[in-house]
Order: C-alpha cells, then sequence, then structure tokens
C-alpha cells in the first residue's frame, strides 16, 4: 500500500505549466510518477487560479486586519464600560455595620412590639 504523498504549490504549478506547454499527460506522469488523473485536476485548478498565491494573501491580509480592528474597537469600548462602573463602585456610599449582602440585605429593624 503506497503511503500519502503530499506536493507543494510551486510542483503542482510546474507540472501544469509543462503541460499546458506542449508536454504529453502521459509522459509528465510517468517522470514524476503521479497518475493521469491528477495531473488534469492540477492543470483545472491551475487554469482556473487556484496556485495564484499573489492574489490570496493579499485578500485574507485584509480580511484578518478588519477582524482586528474590529476586536480592537470592541475591546476598547468594553474597556471604558468597565472603568465606568469601577468608578460609580468607588462613588457609591457602603452601609455601615450590619449585613451588606446581597442575599440577605440590610438587617432588620426591631419591631416596637418586641422593643421593651
Amino acid at each position: 500500500m503506497r503511503t500519502r504523498r503530499f506536493f507543494t504549490v510551486e510542483f503542482k504549478r510546474r507540472v501544469a505549466q509543462e503541460y499546458l506547454s506542449g508536454e504529453a499527460v502521459g509522459s509528465l506522469s510517468r517522470r514524476y510518477d503521479l497518475p493521469r488523473n491528477l495531473i488534469r485536476i492540477w492543470v483545472g485548478k491551475y487554469e482556473a487560479g487556484v496556485f495564484d498565491e499573489d492574489a490570496r494573501p493579499t485578500d485574507a491580509i485584509r480580511e484578518y486586519e478588519a477582524r482586528i480592528a474590529a476586536l480592537e474597537r470592541l475591546v476598547g469600548r468594553q474597556a471604558m464600560e468597565l472603568e465606568f462602573l469601577k468608578g460609580a463602585l468607588r462613588s457609591t456610599a457602603r452601609p455601615r455595620g450590619g449585613s451588606g449582602s446581597v442575599i440577605t440585605g440590610p438587617a432588620v429593624s426591631p419591631l416596637l412590639k418586641d422593643v421593651g
């Protein structure tokens, strides 16, 4: 059983260019030990522009930069909200004495009937 082979984009491009320059599929298949169908697939992809490395990275970089800018704006907005809430928390009066728990609430004052 054959092991799976991996080919670089440059190699695929070179094989496709050799075919398009007039080389026969059979001779390319024998020379590089490749299936004929695989060479035809590479030629189709080459003609479709799949192996053009110059166009793809530029588009991807633009998309990544736009996404990074959007995330940076979001982080900045959240940092401002966090600072605002911290300032609001510092400026609120804290109850003195008794329970300040959110769950139990403030301490209950004794009823008049219990006093005395």
